[in-house]
């Protein structure tokens, strides 16, 4: 059964970090390439960064360039996003996806909220 499992959201005030992790199983890791992307309330789901099977390339929206890192541990089957300088129009439910050759992936989402 596969599965995507996001954690690590919450309220943060502006300026602040947060580090989101999603935790996968029951697929190949390694052979998919993972983004996270976010939706805010009434606006469509955005690409926020992609990382390759192996890590060797990323990429970014940006509105979040020079602020979010996306990484993975491949023996952990884990992608992170790591979200500095937080601002309030960063507040949104954050996923991520697996993309393989044929197939793809959702997780159920992860709420961040930056707010004072």
């Amino acid at each position: 059964q596969v599965q995507l499992v996001e954690s690590g959201g919450g309220v943060v005030p502006p300026g602040g970090s947060l580090r989101l992790s999603c935790a996968a199983s029951g697929f190949t890791f390694s052979a998919y390439r993972m983004s996270w992307y976010r939706q805010a309330p009434g606006k469509e789901r955005e690409l926020v960064a992609g990382i390759t099977r192996a890590g060797g390339s990323t990429s970014y929206a940006d509105p979040v360039k020079g602020r979010f890192t996306i990484s993975r541990d491949n023996a952990k089957n884990t992608v992170y996003l790591q979200m500095n300088s937080l601002k309030p129009e960063d507040t949104a439910v954050y996923f991520c996806k697996a993309v393989g050759v044929v197939d793809e992936y959702w997780g159920q989402g992860t709420q961040v909220t930056v707010s004072s």
